[in-house]
């Protein structure tokens, strides 16, 4: 006796979408890419032709966004190309691949002692119910922990790296990585190595801001400008009122620059010049000697004192002071 399935009224007909779906692919795709795999998804289940001119069409999407969508979902290993189409991978048999195939840079007994660690399983629960509504996807365990262990962060970073790229709107994979490692290539482990950290950042926001009123710039700092900046904070130490020395030998030049602000203040760290009162005594000092110099080529009806004197910097001083 054959029994025949009854046919089901395309109207009842559904098409499923894993839940996995939404934990760790659908906030790294833009609404676009989204529709694309929706809709091939949906012609998979009727074994139809995915051809790229036809969804383009039926999708309202550019053909190059349908290509980019369908590059993007082959590279993230939901669909497989063929040579006659593409193949829609089933989610939930990659994450239970991902589940039981460790990662060659975590043993398991790393993981075994980094789940013991009390407080770091009560950080992951904390950015579980916090950040994923208490059903973070299993695979954000694993990189949970590998990043634990890649930068040494304390559970307060951790737990602070989800707020930081959550309040971004940027809760996936790639971001929180590239956070990480700015964050890891500025020292940061514990949370008060964070907090100097922010700190140096909003102290650095203030002084640009403060030199491109000083200077009348109504234009953004470029690229090369901010690196000046930065080399003066962060690798010269110095602050906003050893920065306004500068800023103020700019008053006589017609077109001031970064050049010429980064000459004088490198010039001052050479000296071994820590402070706003050492620069101004050095600089008082430099010109009670230039004017001595005049002085003397006055009486003695002698010019040349200036090549003899200065070497090159200090004769950049004495024509611009």
């Amino acid at each position: 006796m054959k029994i025949e399935p009854k046919d089901v009224s395309f109207i009842f007909s559904t098409t499923s979408v894993p839940d996995i779906f939404f934990t760790e692919y659908l906030s790294g795709a833009n609404g676009d890419f989204v529709k694309v795999y929706l809709y091939i998804l949906y012609l998979s289940k009727y074994s139809k032709d995915i051809k790229v001119n036809d969804l383009s069409k039926v999708l309202n999407i550019p053909v190059k966004t349908i290509q980019e969508a369908c590059t993007y979902w082959e590279e993230a290993g939901v669909i497989t190309k063929k040579v006659n189409g593409y193949i829609v991978n089933n989610l939930q048999d990659i994450e239970l691949h991902k589940l039981y195939s460790p990662k060659v840079t975590l043993s398991p007994k790393d993981i075994e002692q980094n789940a013991q660690n009390q407080y770091r399983s009560k950080a992951i629960e904390s950015i579980n119910n916090n950040y994923f509504q208490g059903i973070m996807s299993p695979s954000w365990y694993g990189d949970i922990e590998m990043w634990f262990k890649k930068y040494g962060f304390d559970e307060q970073v951790m737990i602070t790296l989800f707020d930081y790229c959550f309040n971004k709107s940027a809760l996936h994979r790639n971001y929180i990585q590239a956070v990480a490692d700015a964050w890891a290539k500025n020292n940061i482990k514990t949370y008060s190595d964070l907090e100097n950290y922010e700190q140096s950042q909003e102290k650095l926001v203030l002084i640009k801001k403060a030199i491109s009123k000083k200077l009348k710039l109504n234009r953004q700092l470029t690229q090369y400008e901010e690196a000046y900046i930065e080399k003066w904070i962060s690798d010269f130490n110095y602050d906003l009122p050893i920065i306004e020395l500068a800023l103020q030998k700019t008053t006589s030049k017609a077109n001031p620059n970064f050049d010429y602000l980064d000459k004088l203040i490198s010039d001052w760290h050479d000296r071994n010049l820590k402070t706003p009162s050492e620069i101004e005594e050095f600089l008082l000092t430099f010109k009670k000697q230039k004017n001595n110099i005049k002085d003397l080529a006055k009486k003695t009806g002698y010019s040349n004192y200036d090549q003899r004197t200065y070497d090159n910097f200090d004769s950049w001083y004495a024509n611009n002071m």
